[in-house]
């Protein structure tokens, strides 16, 4: 299975961005979602993730108060809004699906912020 994210670009501070991750080929209900991130030369980092109901969500610290995931169960998609991005969440954008069994990727978006 191949999550699909996609919605990265080149943005200035300040601006808004909003990543989509479509997983087709899964029971996407069944499926908690998470965003990570990895930037040059660093560590790849959780960003978010939301529990297949929907009503369980956690953040990052760095990123709390600024980006909102969401899913949408009927389109087997789910979301990461940026708001106030900063140059520091320029990186690669990777989503995953998690069952507790399993865990699948995405190839990445790249989002890239420019003070």
């Amino acid at each position: 299975v191949q999550l699909q994210a996609f919605g990265g670009g080149l943005v200035q501070a300040g601006d808004s961005l909003r990543l989509s991750c479509l997983a087709p080929g899964v029971t996407f209900a069944n499926y908690a979602m998470g965003w990570f991130r990895q930037a040059p030369g660093k560590e790849r980092e959780f960003v978010s993730a939301i529990s297949p109901d929907g009503t369980y969500i956690i953040y990052a610290l760095s990123v709390k108060g600024r980006f909102t995931i969401s899913r949408d169960n009927a389109k087997n998609t789910a979301y990461l809004q940026m708001s106030s991005l900063k140059p520091e969440d320029t990186a690669v954008y990777y989503c995953s699906a998690n069952s507790g069994v399993r865990r699948y990727w995405g190839q990445g978006t790249q989002v890239t912020v420019s003070s």
